[in-house]
Order: C-alpha cells, then structure tokens, then sequence
C-alpha cells in the first residue's frame, strides 16, 4: 500500500477546501468497503484520504421531511435494511440492501458510498432509479440536486461535478399505491458481486417502471405506461414483447468472470418476470 495523507475534517467547508486542495488525488472515506480494497491492491494510489464521518451534516440518518425521505451521505446498508419508512415505503431498497455483503460489511457500507462507486452492480441503484431518487450533492458551486438517472455515467464515474461531495438521497414518498420487488442472481450470497440485477416497481395506474443493471457499462431504467405489464390478468403471450423491448438495452460483457453474456441475458428475462410479478401481487395486497 502506498502512503497517503489523512484528513477528518469537522464540517463540509473543510471538507471542500481539502477536495480543491488536492483534486483528483484526494479520495473520500465513508464506510470505506471499496475505497480500503482499492487501496491494498494498489487500484488507488491517492495522496490523501478525506474521512468523512465527523463532517457535521453528514449524520448517518434516514429522516421524513416535507413529502420525502433522506437518507444521509454516512448512512449504512444495515440502517436502510431495517428502517420501518424504508420498509413501508420502498421495501425494494431494503431488500438491495439486505443482499450486500455480510452483515459486518452492512453495518460500514454506506447507500451513497455504493452509487457513488458507480458499479454497474451496485445492489442499490435498480431500487433508487424505480423510485425516483435524486442525489443531493454540494461543491464549489453550491448545492446541487441531480435525478438517480442522470447520475450515473459508467463504471467508477458519476456526472458529480469536480470538487464536489454527495451529502444525502432523496426519496419522493408514493403519491399512491405501489408494488416493487428487488432480486439479483449472483454465484454465491453475500460475497459475490451479481451477475443481474433487477427491481420492478407498478403504480395504482398502471405504470411498470424496470431497472436493472450488471448488464452494461450502467444501470438502466426503463418505463411501460400501456398497463399491459401491470394487468395481473394479461396473458404472458401479450407481456412478451413488451419486457423484451424494455430490456432491449442489456449489453453484457463478455470479459466478466461472473458470467457469459448469454447467461446473463437470459437470466435478465426471467428475473424481469419474478420482479414484476412480486411487484403485481404486492401491489394487490396493498403492500409497497
């Protein structure tokens, strides 16, 4: 491991001065559980390392207020995973969150850490994009809001401005009734990165909202407004075609090690199934 300067600063001032103060070579720590394996294996060689964990403003707290929820910028999988607002209100979140890691890489793997990583599997994202977060960041510019779906790029890169640093997610509560499911496949629970993942999300009218990701350079959110998907009562022959358009965008790649391209495109449909039909009989039974 090369050596490296560290930094906890006490507010986002600070945090920002040091960020302009030594740029692309300052990497930020929340919970740490990819930025320390970056650093052993050499992937990482910054000169310094920002601690963000006494930064006021940046408390680890999921907090209702004014017709959303937040989750702050230090807040850890385990809280999501267990946070009775989240489980009533986007059930898909915990369950992403639920499947990352151990229970001890939950209790230090921050939701923001996990976007802001940019992985194309981060368990997290398919739920964000079905609700309709929006990513709350600040820089020398001053604060930003930036929707789930316009910020994710490629692999390990976000349209997050230079010199900027994300401070919490929102989360706009249903207008109405809704349904959604989280599921991924993966070689092996909890110390694996997956090979698809997949959250569907259906509204009282109809809407079906897909998102799913390991399967190209970013997650991918896609939307049938027809209530065909929605129709418990639809024949799968009528459905067909329209998940298979919706999940025309998949384009795997075959150097992973995980799985094949074929695989995992043929996993991608059945996992759209499963999801969109826990999200339909959810939906139904008046869960979220």
């Amino acid at each position: 491991m090369q050596a490296f300067a560290y930094a906890r600063p006490e507010s986002i001032p600070e945090a920002l001065a040091l960020l302009a103060e030594h740029g692309s070579g300052a990497h930020l720590l929340a919970g740490g559980t990819d930025l320390v394996i970056a650093l052993r294996n050499g992937s990482l060689r910054p000169t310094v390392v920002i601690d963000l964990k006494r930064v006021t403003g940046l408390s680890p707290a999921i907090r209702r207020e004014d017709g959303h929820l937040c989750l702050g910028a230090t807040t850890v999988m385990r809280d999501v995973e267990r946070d009775a607002e989240v489980l009533r209100h986007f059930p898909a979140l915990a369950e992403a969150a639920s499947w990352v890691g151990s229970v001890q890489i939950r209790n230090r793997a921050t939701v923001v850490g996990n976007i802001c990583n940019a992985s194309p599997a981060a368990d997290t994202a398919p739920p964000l994009l079905v609700y309709g977060a929006v990513v709350l960041a600040v820089g020398p510019d001053g604060e930003r809001r930036i929707p789930i779906n316009d910020f994710f790029v490629r692999s390990r890169q976000t349209t997050l401005p230079a010199g900027s640093l994300v401070t919490g997610i929102e989360l706009p509560l249903p207008a109405g009734r809704m349904g959604s499911a989280y599921t991924r496949l993966t070689r092996r629970r909890g110390t694996d990165l997956a090979s698809v993942t997949m959250c569907a999300g259906v509204d009282g009218a109809g809407v079906t909202r897909l998102a799913y990701g390991s399967v190209g350079p970013r997650p991918v959110l896609v939307c049938d407004e027809s209530g065909v998907l929605a129709d418990p009562a639809a024949p799968d022959e009528v459905k067909a075609p329209i998940l298979e358009e919706m999940l025309a965008g998949a384009s795997p790649s075959p150097r992973s090690m995980r799985a094949g391209p074929e695989y995992r495109l043929a996993m991608l449909r059945v996992l759209g199934r499963r999801a969109l039909q826990t999200a339909i009989d959810r939906l139904a039974k008046g869960m979220a």
